[in-house]
């Protein structure tokens, strides 16, 4: 298949774009920043150069996807203004809908609930945390989700709490609050795995899972 990646050159993208090249995907990489472009990508991996306001060039990293996966996540710099995540990612799924791309992939926290999810303390605090200390990074990262979920499209949503930098964990659990048990920590590797195994699997599509070790 092949598949968009937005967000390609953080911590998470990196790894999801080698997670989808190793399962045969063919990849397109939007990187606001080129000299973050891993060289070990080479010609394995188209490259499309532009920020999240640019429309232009969102549409034409979409154009020919089978798929979208969004990696990207709000600034936890305290000097960022604006909600450039909550525009751009409009421009993703306007893009997505003109083209005729139904399957988008995205992350999350659950300060974010899945449609079927019921408040449990763990999401509350989740929710209290950013909206009370970060809350410009709160208003991105639910803005995007909301649209997402509101989108009619094939969306998975995919929830992490506190990321790591450790291997892939023997292992993952999945679920939702309130009906399943599931940690806090999570290797970045595990997200990324889990991320580009969605793109051929229908089983969350609607759904926000939550993932953990």
């Amino acid at each position: 298949m092949n598949v968009s990646v937005f967000g390609a050159t953080g911590a998470i993208g990196s790894l999801a774009v080698t997670e989808l090249l190793e399962r045969g995907h063919r990849v397109t990489a939007y990187a606001r920043n080129p000299g973050k472009v891993p060289g070990s990508w080479g010609e394995r991996v188209r490259v499309v150069v532009g920020e999240m306001s640019d429309q232009v060039a969102i549409d034409s990293a979409v154009a020919g996807a089978d798929a979208v996966v969004s990696a990207l996540g709000p600034s936890m710099d305290r000097k960022a203004t604006g909600l450039p995540l909550v525009a751009g990612t409009g421009h993703i799924l306007t893009s997505m809908k003109r083209h005729g791309v139904r399957r988008y992939i995205g992350h999350a926290t659950p300060a974010v609930l899945d449609p079927h999810e019921k408040p449990t303390p763990v999401t509350r605090l989740i929710g209290f945390l950013p909206r009370t200390f970060m809350r410009r990074a709160y208003d991105e990262i639910t803005g995007m989700t909301g649209q997402v979920m509101g989108s009619g499209l094939d969306w998975t949503v995919v929830r992490f709490i506190a990321p790591k930098n450790t291997p892939k964990q023997d292992r993952l659990r999945v679920g939702f609050f309130g009906t399943d048990k599931l940690g806090f920590a999570v290797s970045r590797a595990d997200i990324a795995a889990f991320t580009a195994a969605q793109v051929g699997d229908d089983t969350y599509v609607g759904r926000a899972p939550a993932i953990s070790n």
